[in-house]
Protein backbone atom coordinates (compact mmCIF):
# COMPACT_ATOMS: atom_id res chain seq x y z
CA UNK A 1 0.00 0.00 0.00
CA UNK A 2 1.51 3.74 -1.05
CA UNK A 3 1.94 6.12 1.19
CA UNK A 4 -0.77 8.07 0.22
CA UNK A 5 -2.69 5.34 0.94
CA UNK A 6 -1.66 5.16 4.26
CA UNK A 7 -1.84 8.83 4.53
CA UNK A 8 -5.67 9.20 3.48
CA UNK A 9 -6.82 5.76 4.77
CA UNK A 10 -7.84 4.52 1.88
CA UNK A 11 -7.83 0.75 0.95
CA UNK A 12 -7.04 -0.68 -2.28
CA UNK A 13 -9.42 0.39 -5.18
CA UNK A 14 -10.69 3.61 -2.59
CA UNK A 15 -7.47 6.33 -3.81
CA UNK A 16 -9.00 7.10 -7.01
CA UNK A 17 -12.46 8.36 -5.64
CA UNK A 18 -11.47 9.61 -3.11
CA UNK A 19 -8.90 11.87 -4.96
CA UNK A 20 -12.20 12.86 -7.42
CA UNK A 21 -13.78 13.70 -4.45
CA UNK A 22 -11.15 15.40 -3.53
CA UNK A 23 -10.72 17.66 -6.51
CA UNK A 24 -14.52 18.33 -6.91
CA UNK A 25 -14.46 20.03 -3.26
CA UNK A 26 -11.41 22.07 -4.51
CA UNK A 27 -12.70 23.67 -7.22
CA UNK A 28 -15.74 24.22 -5.79
CA UNK A 29 -14.36 25.85 -3.07
CA UNK A 30 -11.44 27.26 -4.90
CA UNK A 31 -14.52 29.19 -6.98
CA UNK A 32 -16.29 30.19 -4.05
CA UNK A 33 -13.41 31.82 -1.80
CA UNK A 34 -12.49 33.69 -4.79
CA UNK A 35 -15.23 35.57 -4.32
CA UNK A 36 -16.25 35.44 -0.50
CA UNK A 37 -13.65 38.56 0.46
CA UNK A 38 -15.85 40.36 -2.86
CA UNK A 39 -19.20 39.33 -1.36
CA UNK A 40 -17.91 40.74 2.43
CA UNK A 41 -16.90 44.16 1.21
CA UNK A 42 -20.01 44.21 -0.65
CA UNK A 43 -21.91 43.88 2.56
CA UNK A 44 -19.62 46.27 4.44
CA UNK A 45 -20.54 48.82 1.91
CA UNK A 46 -24.38 48.54 2.59
CA UNK A 47 -23.92 49.64 5.98
CA UNK A 48 -22.92 46.86 9.10
CA UNK A 49 -26.08 47.80 10.57
CA UNK A 50 -27.92 46.65 8.01
CA UNK A 51 -26.51 42.84 7.54
CA UNK A 52 -29.49 41.62 9.29
CA UNK A 53 -31.80 42.34 6.16
CA UNK A 54 -29.27 41.18 3.70
CA UNK A 55 -29.66 37.85 6.23
CA UNK A 56 -33.31 38.04 5.78
CA UNK A 57 -33.48 38.78 2.23
CA UNK A 58 -31.15 35.21 1.87
CA UNK A 59 -33.67 33.44 3.56
CA UNK A 60 -36.80 34.31 1.95
CA UNK A 61 -34.58 33.50 -1.46
CA UNK A 62 -33.94 30.25 -0.04
CA UNK A 63 -37.50 29.64 0.74
CA UNK A 64 -38.63 29.85 -2.78
CA UNK A 65 -35.43 28.16 -4.12
CA UNK A 66 -35.53 25.21 -1.92
CA UNK A 67 -39.40 23.69 -3.53
CA UNK A 68 -37.76 24.49 -7.19
CA UNK A 69 -34.63 22.29 -6.07
CA UNK A 70 -36.99 19.55 -4.80
CA UNK A 71 -39.15 19.54 -7.87
CA UNK A 72 -36.00 19.46 -10.36
CA UNK A 73 -34.46 16.45 -7.91
CA UNK A 74 -38.38 14.39 -8.41
CA UNK A 75 -37.72 14.81 -11.59
CA UNK A 76 -33.87 14.18 -13.00
CA UNK A 77 -32.01 11.01 -12.75
CA UNK A 78 -29.46 11.82 -9.27
CA UNK A 79 -26.57 10.38 -11.29
CA UNK A 80 -27.12 13.61 -13.32
CA UNK A 81 -28.92 15.93 -10.64
CA UNK A 82 -25.36 17.52 -9.89
CA UNK A 83 -24.86 18.64 -13.61
CA UNK A 84 -28.09 20.32 -14.05
CA UNK A 85 -27.40 22.29 -10.60
CA UNK A 86 -24.06 23.45 -11.63
CA UNK A 87 -24.86 24.65 -15.15
CA UNK A 88 -27.57 26.44 -13.82
CA UNK A 89 -25.39 28.37 -11.02
CA UNK A 90 -22.29 28.68 -13.88
CA UNK A 91 -24.63 30.84 -15.91
CA UNK A 92 -26.02 32.79 -13.11
CA UNK A 93 -22.82 33.48 -12.56
CA UNK A 94 -22.23 34.60 -15.95
CA UNK A 95 -25.09 36.86 -15.62
CA UNK A 96 -23.87 38.56 -12.53
CA UNK A 97 -20.81 39.41 -14.25
CA UNK A 98 -22.91 41.00 -16.91
CA UNK A 99 -24.70 42.79 -14.82
CA UNK A 100 -22.16 44.53 -12.77
CA UNK A 101 -20.22 45.61 -15.76
CA UNK A 102 -23.50 47.03 -16.92
CA UNK A 103 -25.42 48.58 -13.71
CA UNK A 104 -25.76 51.84 -13.17
CA UNK A 105 -26.61 51.45 -9.55
CA UNK A 106 -23.32 49.09 -8.07
CA UNK A 107 -25.36 49.37 -4.73
CA UNK A 108 -28.41 47.49 -5.66
CA UNK A 109 -26.05 45.27 -7.35
CA UNK A 110 -23.68 44.49 -4.93
CA UNK A 111 -26.51 43.75 -2.04
CA UNK A 112 -28.18 41.27 -4.67
CA UNK A 113 -24.95 39.57 -5.63
CA UNK A 114 -24.50 39.41 -1.60
CA UNK A 115 -27.61 37.54 -1.28
CA UNK A 116 -27.06 35.51 -4.51
CA UNK A 117 -23.73 34.16 -3.27
CA UNK A 118 -25.00 33.12 -0.02
CA UNK A 119 -27.45 30.72 -1.98
CA UNK A 120 -24.98 29.33 -4.43
CA UNK A 121 -22.69 28.71 -1.81
CA UNK A 122 -25.58 26.97 0.32
CA UNK A 123 -26.59 24.97 -2.54
CA UNK A 124 -23.38 24.16 -3.96
CA UNK A 125 -21.75 22.74 -1.29
CA UNK A 126 -25.03 20.80 0.11
CA UNK A 127 -25.36 19.30 -3.23
CA UNK A 128 -21.64 17.65 -3.49
CA UNK A 129 -21.75 16.20 -0.12
CA UNK A 130 -25.39 15.08 -0.92
CA UNK A 131 -23.72 13.00 -3.57
CA UNK A 132 -20.50 12.01 -1.43
CA UNK A 133 -22.62 10.83 1.36
CA UNK A 134 -24.33 8.86 -1.43
CA UNK A 135 -21.43 7.60 -3.40
CA UNK A 136 -19.23 6.42 -0.43
CA UNK A 137 -20.46 3.60 2.54
CA UNK A 138 -20.21 4.69 6.29
CA UNK A 139 -16.89 2.99 6.94
CA UNK A 140 -15.58 4.52 3.64
CA UNK A 141 -16.84 7.96 5.19
CA UNK A 142 -15.62 7.67 8.18
CA UNK A 143 -11.92 7.16 7.10
CA UNK A 144 -11.94 9.29 3.89
CA UNK A 145 -14.20 12.21 4.52
CA UNK A 146 -12.02 14.23 6.74
CA UNK A 147 -8.99 13.92 4.10
CA UNK A 148 -11.37 14.89 1.43
CA UNK A 149 -12.56 17.43 3.10
CA UNK A 150 -9.57 18.83 2.72
CA UNK A 151 -9.95 19.84 -0.78
CA UNK A 152 -12.52 22.32 0.00
CA UNK A 153 -9.76 23.75 2.25
CA UNK A 154 -7.27 24.13 -0.14
CA UNK A 155 -9.70 25.62 -2.58
CA UNK A 156 -10.32 27.91 -0.21
CA UNK A 157 -6.31 28.57 0.22
CA UNK A 158 -6.21 29.00 -3.33
CA UNK A 159 -9.51 30.96 -3.87
CA UNK A 160 -8.49 33.81 -1.42
CA UNK A 161 -4.94 34.00 -2.49
CA UNK A 162 -5.74 34.53 -6.27
CA UNK A 163 -9.15 36.95 -5.36
CA UNK A 164 -6.89 38.99 -3.42
CA UNK A 165 -3.89 39.36 -6.09
CA UNK A 166 -6.10 39.90 -9.41
CA UNK A 167 -9.08 41.71 -7.97
CA UNK A 168 -7.22 45.01 -9.15
CA UNK A 169 -6.42 43.68 -12.54
CA UNK A 170 -9.20 41.49 -13.13
CA UNK A 171 -12.05 43.24 -11.48
CA UNK A 172 -14.99 41.40 -9.99
CA UNK A 173 -16.47 40.82 -13.18
CA UNK A 174 -13.41 38.79 -14.01
CA UNK A 175 -13.39 36.88 -10.95
CA UNK A 176 -17.27 36.20 -11.42
CA UNK A 177 -15.94 34.45 -14.35
CA UNK A 178 -13.24 32.52 -13.32
CA UNK A 179 -15.16 30.98 -10.85
CA UNK A 180 -18.36 30.00 -13.50
CA UNK A 181 -15.27 28.16 -15.46
CA UNK A 182 -14.00 26.24 -12.37
CA UNK A 183 -17.53 24.73 -12.06
CA UNK A 184 -17.16 22.95 -15.15
CA UNK A 185 -14.95 20.39 -13.77
CA UNK A 186 -17.24 19.05 -11.46
CA UNK A 187 -19.24 17.77 -14.18
CA UNK A 188 -16.75 15.23 -15.22
CA UNK A 189 -15.63 14.44 -11.84
CA UNK A 190 -19.38 13.59 -10.47
CA UNK A 191 -19.42 10.90 -13.70
CA UNK A 192 -15.74 9.48 -11.87
CA UNK A 193 -17.90 8.90 -8.03
CA UNK A 194 -20.91 7.89 -9.60
CA UNK A 195 -19.14 4.94 -11.88
CA UNK A 196 -17.35 3.51 -9.10
CA UNK A 197 -20.10 3.92 -6.38
CA UNK A 198 -21.56 0.92 -8.33
CA UNK A 199 -18.61 -1.53 -8.50
CA UNK A 200 -16.92 -0.20 -4.69
CA UNK A 201 -18.99 1.90 -3.41
CA UNK A 202 -22.10 2.44 -1.68
CA UNK A 203 -23.56 0.59 -4.83
CA UNK A 204 -21.53 -1.74 -5.05
CA UNK A 205 -23.29 -5.58 -5.49
CA UNK A 206 -24.38 -7.04 -2.38
CA UNK A 207 -25.00 -3.01 -1.05
CA UNK A 208 -28.34 -2.39 0.07
CA UNK A 209 -29.08 0.98 -1.58
CA UNK A 210 -31.35 3.22 -4.18
CA UNK A 211 -29.85 2.98 -7.87
CA UNK A 212 -28.84 6.62 -8.81
CA UNK A 213 -30.58 6.54 -12.49
CA UNK A 214 -34.13 7.11 -11.03
CA UNK A 215 -34.90 10.49 -9.21
CA UNK A 216 -35.87 10.94 -5.73
CA UNK A 217 -39.03 10.07 -4.67
CA UNK A 218 -41.42 12.24 -2.99
CA UNK A 219 -42.69 16.07 -3.44
CA UNK A 220 -40.92 19.50 -3.09
CA UNK A 221 -42.20 19.39 0.26
CA UNK A 222 -40.60 16.40 1.12
CA UNK A 223 -38.19 17.49 2.59
CA UNK A 224 -39.58 19.24 5.79
CA UNK A 225 -42.03 15.87 6.44
CA UNK A 226 -39.24 13.75 6.54
CA UNK A 227 -37.55 16.33 9.08
CA UNK A 228 -40.31 16.69 10.87
CA UNK A 229 -40.67 13.00 11.11
CA UNK A 230 -37.38 12.05 12.27
CA UNK A 231 -36.15 12.84 15.89
CA UNK A 232 -32.34 12.23 14.81
CA UNK A 233 -32.88 14.78 11.99
CA UNK A 234 -34.45 17.27 14.40
CA UNK A 235 -31.20 16.78 16.43
CA UNK A 236 -29.14 17.77 13.16
CA UNK A 237 -31.27 21.12 12.46
CA UNK A 238 -30.84 22.12 15.97
CA UNK A 239 -27.13 21.43 15.78
CA UNK A 240 -27.38 23.43 12.38
CA UNK A 241 -29.12 26.30 14.30
CA UNK A 242 -26.94 26.40 17.41
CA UNK A 243 -23.65 26.20 14.61
CA UNK A 244 -25.16 29.62 12.36
CA UNK A 245 -25.97 31.41 15.63
CA UNK A 246 -21.96 31.45 16.71
CA UNK A 247 -20.92 32.01 13.61
CA UNK A 248 -23.63 35.13 13.04
CA UNK A 249 -22.61 36.72 16.21
CA UNK A 250 -19.35 36.40 15.13
CA UNK A 251 -19.36 37.71 11.82
CA UNK A 252 -21.13 40.74 13.00
CA UNK A 253 -18.26 41.62 15.23
CA UNK A 254 -15.86 41.00 12.60
CA UNK A 255 -17.69 43.02 10.19
CA UNK A 256 -18.46 46.46 12.47
CA UNK A 257 -14.30 46.21 13.25
CA UNK A 258 -13.11 45.81 9.70
CA UNK A 259 -15.90 48.77 8.56
CA UNK A 260 -14.19 50.94 11.45
CA UNK A 261 -10.27 49.94 11.28
CA UNK A 262 -10.39 49.26 7.35
CA UNK A 263 -12.31 52.25 5.49
CA UNK A 264 -11.07 51.76 1.82
CA UNK A 265 -13.00 48.37 -0.06
CA UNK A 266 -9.76 47.33 -1.38
CA UNK A 267 -8.11 46.77 2.12
CA UNK A 268 -11.38 44.85 3.43
CA UNK A 269 -11.16 42.71 0.06
CA UNK A 270 -7.41 42.09 1.10
CA UNK A 271 -8.06 41.75 5.07
CA UNK A 272 -10.74 39.29 4.36
CA UNK A 273 -8.79 37.63 1.72
CA UNK A 274 -5.70 37.26 4.68
CA UNK A 275 -8.36 35.64 7.05
CA UNK A 276 -9.99 33.49 4.79
CA UNK A 277 -6.09 32.22 3.58
CA UNK A 278 -5.14 31.58 7.33
CA UNK A 279 -8.26 29.53 8.01
CA UNK A 280 -7.61 27.30 4.95
CA UNK A 281 -4.14 26.64 5.70
CA UNK A 282 -4.74 25.65 9.31
CA UNK A 283 -8.45 23.30 8.11
CA UNK A 284 -5.62 22.01 5.28
CA UNK A 285 -3.21 20.96 8.05
CA UNK A 286 -5.42 19.62 10.43
CA UNK A 287 -7.72 17.53 8.06
CA UNK A 288 -4.88 15.91 6.57
CA UNK A 289 -3.14 15.34 9.81
CA UNK A 290 -5.46 15.29 12.99
CA UNK A 291 -9.33 15.41 11.90
CA UNK A 292 -9.06 11.52 10.59
CA UNK A 293 -7.18 10.06 13.38
CA UNK A 294 -9.40 11.63 15.92
CA UNK A 295 -12.64 10.69 13.99
CA UNK A 296 -11.24 7.08 13.90
CA UNK A 297 -9.60 6.99 18.20
CA UNK A 298 -12.71 9.09 19.23
CA UNK A 299 -15.54 8.77 17.11
CA UNK A 300 -17.92 11.48 15.21
CA UNK A 301 -19.01 12.83 18.38
CA UNK A 302 -15.74 13.91 19.47
CA UNK A 303 -15.64 16.09 16.01
CA UNK A 304 -19.01 17.58 16.52
CA UNK A 305 -18.49 18.56 19.88
CA UNK A 306 -15.04 19.60 20.88
CA UNK A 307 -14.70 22.71 18.60
CA UNK A 308 -17.74 24.07 19.76
CA UNK A 309 -16.22 23.86 23.09
CA UNK A 310 -13.11 25.77 22.17
CA UNK A 311 -15.36 28.87 20.73
CA UNK A 312 -17.34 28.83 24.47
CA UNK A 313 -13.86 29.51 25.54
CA UNK A 314 -13.02 31.93 23.00
CA UNK A 315 -16.39 33.77 23.53
CA UNK A 316 -15.71 34.20 26.86
CA UNK A 317 -12.17 35.65 25.46
CA UNK A 318 -13.42 38.05 23.67
CA UNK A 319 -15.63 39.47 26.47
CA UNK A 320 -12.86 39.96 28.82
CA UNK A 321 -10.65 41.38 25.80
CA UNK A 322 -12.95 42.98 22.94
CA UNK A 323 -10.14 43.46 20.48
CA UNK A 324 -9.69 43.08 16.66
CA UNK A 325 -6.65 40.67 17.18
CA UNK A 326 -8.63 38.37 19.87
CA UNK A 327 -11.62 38.48 17.92
CA UNK A 328 -9.84 37.35 14.53
CA UNK A 329 -8.17 34.47 16.72
CA UNK A 330 -11.62 33.68 17.56
CA UNK A 331 -13.15 33.69 14.38
CA UNK A 332 -9.98 31.51 12.76
CA UNK A 333 -10.63 29.04 15.96
CA UNK A 334 -14.12 29.16 14.75
CA UNK A 335 -13.69 28.08 11.30
CA UNK A 336 -11.05 26.08 10.76
CA UNK A 337 -12.80 23.97 13.49
CA UNK A 338 -15.85 23.91 11.32
CA UNK A 339 -13.72 23.15 8.15
CA UNK A 340 -11.90 20.39 9.64
CA UNK A 341 -13.79 18.74 12.06
CA UNK A 342 -17.44 19.77 12.15
CA UNK A 343 -18.09 20.00 8.78
CA UNK A 344 -16.50 16.17 7.67
CA UNK A 345 -18.68 15.11 11.32
CA UNK A 346 -21.87 16.67 10.50
CA UNK A 347 -21.70 14.80 7.05
CA UNK A 348 -21.44 11.49 8.25
CA UNK A 349 -24.53 11.69 9.83
CA UNK A 350 -26.34 11.37 6.63
CA UNK A 351 -24.37 8.51 5.56
CA UNK A 352 -26.40 5.68 6.73
CA UNK A 353 -29.36 7.30 5.60
CA UNK A 354 -31.64 6.55 2.18
CA UNK A 355 -31.58 8.78 -0.38
CA UNK A 356 -34.30 10.95 0.05
CA UNK A 357 -32.61 12.09 3.40
CA UNK A 358 -29.16 12.33 1.73
CA UNK A 359 -31.23 15.04 -0.80
CA UNK A 360 -34.19 16.03 0.36
CA UNK A 361 -33.99 16.39 4.09
CA UNK A 362 -30.32 17.49 3.85
CA UNK A 363 -30.62 20.28 1.13
CA UNK A 364 -33.75 21.51 3.33
CA UNK A 365 -31.42 21.38 6.57
CA UNK A 366 -28.45 23.12 4.77
CA UNK A 367 -30.13 25.50 3.50
CA UNK A 368 -33.60 26.55 4.90
CA UNK A 369 -32.59 25.83 8.25
CA UNK A 370 -29.03 26.59 8.01
CA UNK A 371 -29.99 30.19 6.78
CA UNK A 372 -32.94 30.47 9.07
CA UNK A 373 -30.48 30.36 11.72
CA UNK A 374 -28.74 32.96 10.33
CA UNK A 375 -31.92 35.44 9.66
CA UNK A 376 -32.76 34.91 13.00
CA UNK A 377 -29.50 35.23 14.97
CA UNK A 378 -29.15 38.71 13.24
CA UNK A 379 -32.49 40.06 14.36
CA UNK A 380 -31.15 38.61 17.40
CA UNK A 381 -27.60 40.40 17.26
CA UNK A 382 -29.42 43.73 16.74
CA UNK A 383 -31.88 43.61 19.22
CA UNK A 384 -28.95 42.88 21.70
CA UNK A 385 -27.17 45.91 20.59
CA UNK A 386 -30.13 48.29 20.17
CA UNK A 387 -31.33 47.54 23.64
CA UNK A 388 -27.61 49.08 24.64
CA UNK A 389 -25.94 45.73 25.90
CA UNK A 390 -22.46 45.90 25.99
CA UNK A 391 -20.19 43.85 23.58
CA UNK A 392 -19.36 41.75 26.39
CA UNK A 393 -22.59 40.35 27.32
CA UNK A 394 -23.59 39.37 23.96
CA UNK A 395 -19.98 37.42 23.47
CA UNK A 396 -21.02 35.82 26.67
CA UNK A 397 -24.48 34.95 25.36
CA UNK A 398 -22.49 33.35 22.56
CA UNK A 399 -20.74 31.43 25.01
CA UNK A 400 -23.77 29.97 26.08
CA UNK A 401 -24.96 28.89 22.42
CA UNK A 402 -22.02 27.47 22.18
CA UNK A 403 -21.70 25.19 25.47
CA UNK A 404 -25.16 23.56 24.26
CA UNK A 405 -24.19 23.62 20.72
CA UNK A 406 -21.24 21.18 22.24
CA UNK A 407 -23.89 19.23 24.07
CA UNK A 408 -25.94 18.19 21.21
CA UNK A 409 -22.81 17.77 19.02
CA UNK A 410 -21.67 15.07 21.39
CA UNK A 411 -24.99 13.48 21.60
CA UNK A 412 -25.67 13.37 18.33
CA UNK A 413 -22.38 11.55 17.21
CA UNK A 414 -22.67 9.06 20.47
CA UNK A 415 -26.49 8.07 18.48
CA UNK A 416 -24.62 7.93 14.98
CA UNK A 417 -21.84 5.69 16.28
CA UNK A 418 -24.46 2.70 18.12
CA UNK A 419 -27.24 2.72 15.53
CA UNK A 420 -25.49 -0.21 14.25
CA UNK A 421 -26.84 -1.33 10.38
CA UNK A 422 -30.26 0.76 11.06
CA UNK A 423 -31.42 3.99 9.95
CA UNK A 424 -31.54 6.69 12.47
CA UNK A 425 -33.80 8.18 10.58
CA UNK A 426 -36.24 5.70 12.06
CA UNK A 427 -35.18 5.55 15.17
CA UNK A 428 -37.11 8.34 18.08
CA UNK A 429 -34.64 9.34 19.81
CA UNK A 430 -31.06 11.87 18.24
Amino acid sequence: MSLLHRAIHARPGELAPALAAFTLLLCLFGGYFMLRPVRESMGVAGGVENLQWLFSATFVVMLLAVPAYGWLNARVPRRIFLDCVYLFFASNLLGFAWLLWRTPDPLRAARAFYVWLSVYNLFVVSLAWSVLADVFDRRQAKRLFPSIAAGASLGGLIGPLVGGLLVSDLGTVGLLILAAILLLPTLALRRVLMDWRGSGGAGRPGAESEPPERPVPGNPFSGINQVLGSRYLLGICAFVLLLSCTSTFLYFEQARLVAALFPDSHQQVRVFALIDFTVQALSLACQLFIAGRVAQRFGVGALLAVVPLLVALGFIGLAMLPQFSVLASVMVLRRVGEYAFVRPGREMLFVPLGAPEKYRAKSFIDTVVYRGGDALSAWLNALLTGIGLAAAAVALVGAAVALAWSALGWRLGHRHEHTGSSSPAQETEP
